[in-house]
């Protein structure tokens, strides 16, 4: 085994230093007071969890989560997602309290990345969940907070792209027949491979017609008219009930004002497989990733013994940060710079400024090498040196 280096990390994890870790606490603590004003109360869950449970109610890849055993022999892993780990929180306990349940969260997952992939390997999730509520209006509620959140953390330029997993899985059925050949084919449009997707459809024992309704799928992006498009490829009525939930979730965001942010997108897959109907993912400018993901998981609580719907979405505080653009700027942090003779003094003057909300660090000057190196980290330093040195005077 090659030896580590001395400052080497593990594949993936990433240190956060002072001003960036103040950027992201300032998006983190905007998104979490709109959570909390639409009505979202926060709880934390353990990061260690059973495999038995969460690991293989998360459908995060085996070889994707960290695992390790505890002292009974019970695998456990690192969290690798919240969805799972809120639905065992509500199944056992919040959902025999009351329903609807609105719930918010902000912690960090853990998903196992290549070395040559580049990916964060631990990656903080801040996000929701309305549990119990089987509505479109739920649905439109939880895209028009994720528009409301995103606006109040300052992005103004951002899309959401809004999908239907049932719908392209009702009309795969009908014309491949059986579920491992839609399977398949849904693979190609969850790892975006168009290419992929057209070689493929035209390479089965299929009537031209229905090869062309399955190529045709890939055409169904943009705004309301999609909803015909799509409905021009059933042949029965199987699907256009899915259609119908579309056109009355646009018809809801319409009413919240959010309409102006969303598009619709029928080729939208997830390679979570407990989504089970409307699903969407949000992009804004300055990075090529979605942000955040979310959709509608009616299933996932049977796995926990509670046949409770679901809907949610999490939102990537790390690519967040990076749309953003690089951190330039100071914090606004202040130095209050003594020599012994003079500390009492420094002492009442740095409690009086912190008393009045300033962030302000206080160094004797005798375990200070280089002071003007020193000075440079902060925006205003404040001199009590000497007995005749500047009295509380500042630069």
């Amino acid at each position: 085994m090659q030896k580590l280096f001395m400052f080497e990390k593990p594949v993936g994890m990433r240190d956060t230093l002072p001003l960036l870790y103040e950027r992201k606490k300032s998006v983190r603590n905007r998104i979490s007071e709109e959570f909390e004003a639409w009505g979202y109360q926060f709880l934390e869950t353990p990061a260690l969890e059973y495999f038995d449970t969460i690991g293989e109610a998360s459908s995060i890849q085996n070889q994707q989560m960290f695992k390790l055993l505890d002292q009974q022999g019970h695998t456990a892993v690192l969290r690798p997602d919240m969805t799972a780990p809120i639905a065992r929180v509500a199944a056992s306990q919040l959902l025999k309290q009351q329903m609807p349940v609105r719930i918010a969260y902000s912690a960090s997952v853990y998903r196992a990345q290549q070395k040559e992939g580049g990916r964060a390997a631990e990656f903080e999730q801040i996000g929701v969940e309305l549990i119990g509520d089987s509505t479109i209006s739920a649905d439109s509620e939880l895209i028009a907070l994720l528009i409301s959140s995103l606006q109040k953390a300052g992005f103004q330029e951002f899309q959401i792209a809004i999908g239907h997993i049932g719908f392209i899985q009702t009309l795969m059925l009908d014309i491949l027949g059986r579920e491992e050949r839609v399977h398949a084919l849904l693979r190609f449009l969850n790892e975006r491979n168009y290419v992929g997707y057209i070689e493929h459809v035209n390479s089965l024992q299929l009537a031209n017609m229905d090869k062309k309704r399955l190529l045709d799928i890939l055409e169904l992006k943009g705004s309301g008219e999609v909803l015909e498009k799509a409905a021009g490829l059933l042949e029965n009525d199987q699907g256009t009930e899915k259609l119908n939930e579309l056109d009355e979730l646009l018809q809801q965001l319409a009413e919240y004002g959010s309409d102006q942010y969303v598009s619709l997108d029928l080729t939208l897959m997830n390679d979570l497989s407990y989504y089970s109907g409307l699903l969407f993912e949000v992009y804004t400018a300055g990075i090529n990733f979605p942000v955040g993901n979310g959709g509608r998981y009616n299933s996932l609580l049977k796995k926990f013994g509670s046949d409770s719907p679901a809907t949610g979405f999490a939102l990537r505080l790390d690519r967040l940060i990076e749309a953003m653009g690089p951190v330039q700027e100071k914090l606004q942090l202040e130095c209050a710079l003594f020599t012994p003779e003079r500390k009492q003094e420094a002492l009442e003057f740095v409690r009086n400024r912190r008393a009045g909300g300033r962030r302000i660090a206080l160094q004797d000057i005798t375990g200070v090498s280089g002071l003007d190196a020193y000075t440079k980290n902060y925006t205003e330093v404040h001199y009590f040196i000497g007995a005749s040195g500047k009295d509380g005077g500042h630069e």
